[in-house]
């Protein structure tokens, strides 16, 4: 793997997105190594929960929009042209993938610092828990995955997606999106202690939890929702909402609502 690291500690498997000069952009080549970082933990029996670190100042930056890296891919790796493509991508690695993660059958930690934004949102929002520094920041848009309504609730992700606005790690604690916050120096061993926690779990006891959980809220229409909000993200992207009619990939090095924000 080039963009993400693996470890195994003890029955905690910690698996770290790893590009931190692009503040962890997800590219193509670094959701496919998440996602076999992640078909390795659930293939290891002696790991009974993933913690899931971002390196680096910031956790997440969201999608990878136009990194050298990302670009020389979609070159190499074109997927078919016109609306045929732009669906297919946009459901390969922002729907398909996430909804897998968030039905991993083993418990799943985000530990988030910094910038959580647009695709970070999405990627921390599909694991089962998330523990975040004092610093971490998180917003949400009008994206792929579009969990929102359920992590915090269909008011307030209205009015946070209407504004462009983020909440801080309290504010996000506060609506239920965060279950811990500890300073930043105390993030990595926060995450491993609650992973380590659970890990005592009996491993069927853990996942017929998780397993009740989500079926709780697939009964409540979570599939059926996110599938609808993946076409009224295409139908916007293909309008021009996002980027360049001719480049829905990605062509803004700036999102909305990061005007003014430099980090």
């Amino acid at each position: 793997m080039t963009t993400v690291l693996y470890e195994r500690i003890g029955a905690v498997a910690a698996v770290t997105m790893n590009r931190p000069k692009y503040r962890n952009a997800q590219s193509r080549v670094l959701l496919e190594e998440l996602d076999a970082a992640f078909a390795d933990a659930m293939a290891d029996h002696d790991v009974r929960v993933v913690v899931l670190f971002g390196s680096g100042e910031h956790w997440s930056s969201g999608h990878d929009i136009g990194t050298p890296e990302e670009l020389a891919d979609r070159e190499a790796r074109p997927y078919p042209p016109g609306v045929v493509g732009v669906h297919q991508r946009s459901w390969d690695w922002n729907v398909d993938n996430t909804m897998r993660w968030r039905d991993l059958p083993k418990p799943t930690l985000a530990a988030v610092q910094g910038r959580c934004i647009y695709g970070g949102w999405m990627i921390a929002a599909a694991m089962d828990l998330i523990v975040a520094s004092e610093d971490a920041r998180f917003m949400p848009g009008l994206f792929q995955f579009q969990s929102t309504p359920w992590d915090i609730g269909a008011r307030r992700a209205k009015d946070l997606l209407w504004e462009y606005g983020d909440l801080d790690a309290r504010r996000a604690q506060e609506l239920g999106f965060v279950s811990e916050v500890v300073p930043r120096e105390q993030l990595t061993e926060a995450a491993m202690a609650k992973a380590e926690r659970i890990a005592r779990l009996e491993p069927i006891v853990a996942q017929s939890i998780k397993r009740q959980v989500n079926d709780a809220q697939d009964a409540q229409g979570f599939r059926g929702a996110i599938a609808a909000g993946h076409s009224t993200y295409v139908l916007a992207s293909l309008g021009g909402a996002f980027f360049d009619k001719d480049r829905p990939f990605g062509s803004r090095k700036r999102m909305p609502g990061l005007e003014d924000r430099t980090d």
